[in-house]
């Protein structure tokens, strides 16, 4: 059997090299939560509505703006309309969050872990005036970075605690010149 301070210092070894690795993932996984928020950040501006989705082909349909000191972005679509929503992104540890302020009325947050090479994705994680079991709402959303002027966006509707593929919303937006 060793001296008892071998393994008391074998045990102080173990759990130093485990704080550093769990320190270098926890660093990863900000580092792609910031590197997510940095890329909406670039996105502010006015945007063209491509496919019509939004009712006028061409038209400015999406705006980002950067506030909060650059902690946070808001985006408006589709703006000036009688429908338009505000969602609202910024950081919340190592993940990324948003809260989408829907026309419908309900207030979904998603979070995400942050970019995953040119993509962005975010997951239910909780809301305001939302029973997910039943009420209709925006559960997840999908961020394509084409490039630095054109993106692809999916929402994805749940009601009944099941995806709504009839009220899933794509559009492809580039930037205004």
């Amino acid at each position: 059997m060793k001296p008892f301070r071998y393994t008391v210092l074998s045990a102080i070894t173990v759990a130093a090299v485990a704080s550093t690795i769990l320190w270098a993932q926890s660093d990863v996984t900000a580092s792609a939560a910031k590197q997510g928020l940095d890329k909406l950040k670039a996105l502010e501006g006015e945007w063209i509505d491509v496919d019509g989705v939004f009712g006028t082909k061409g038209a400015i349909a999406v705006t980002y703006r950067v506030t909060s000191g650059g902690k946070a972005v808001v985006e408006t679509f589709p703006v000036d309309t009688p429908f338009e929503m505000v969602t609202v992104y910024h950081l919340d540890g190592n993940d990324l969050m948003l809260t989408h302020y829907c026309s419908g009325g309900t207030q979904p947050r998603m979070r995400s872990k942050g970019l995953s090479g040119n993509l962005l994705a975010f997951d239910f994680d909780g809301g305001t005036n939302i029973d997910p079991a039943k009420t209709s709402h925006m559960h997840a959303a999908k961020f394509e970075f084409i490039s630095a002027n054109e993106i692809r966006a999916s929402w994805t509707n749940w009601k009944d605690g099941k995806a709504q593929g009839d009220h899933a919303a794509s559009f492809l937006i580039q930037r205004k010149r």
